[in-house]
């Protein structure tokens, strides 16, 4: 799930840097915590953001079959109208029975709930976990890791590059 539109206004909110170290690490908790609720059929990740927790996922859980669901939430720098670009594979569906029962959908963040609410109206029974959840999205996933305030903006290691920081008695957010 991507956070909410990405306008400077909403990048203004509280940043929250998050590492590959640290996402990974967020990531392997998460694994443990499914672990004791699966076994599962399937991954399906949210793309994009969804894809990088979901290959981890699946490999600590030791699950082959991985599958995505791709729905776009914007055009260029406005948030429009939620489009699925691709759904979950019939093969995949059957395995969750139609409903989702036995099939996991990752993503990195559930925000506002918007794209949550569609993936879960095609897969109501399926288990839904996020790595980083806000409150609007939070009673959307049965699994999550770090709850973070609706006002934060997450910078996650493949949207960043390694920059000098200043220190925070100079101004630095």
């Amino acid at each position: 799930m991507t956070q909410s539109e990405p306008t400077e206004q909403k990048r203004a909110g509280r940043p929250f840097p998050v590492s590959w170290d640290q996402f990974h690490r967020d990531c392997r908790a998460l694994s443990w915590r499914l672990n004791e609720l699966g076994p599962f059929h399937a991954v399906i990740a949210i793309t994009r953001g969804g894809l990088v927790p979901a290959a981890i996922v699946a490999r600590e859980l030791g699950m082959r079959v991985i599958d995505t669901v791709c729905i776009a939430s914007y055009e260029h720098d406005k948030q429009g109208e939620l489009q699925v670009l691709k759904g979950v594979s019939d093969q995949t569906a059957a395995l969750g029975g139609g409903t989702g029962k036995g099939l996991l959908i990752i993503d990195d963040l559930v925000d506002t709930g918007k794209t949550g609410r569609m993936v879960r109206s095609m897969l109501p029974d399926a288990h839904f976990a996020a790595v980083y959840a806000k409150p609007k999205g939070r009673p959307l996933v049965d699994t999550f890791i770090t709850e973070v305030s609706q006002d934060t903006w997450i910078f996650f290691p493949w949207d960043t590059g390694l920059s000098f920081q200043p220190p925070l008695k100079d101004g630095a957010a």
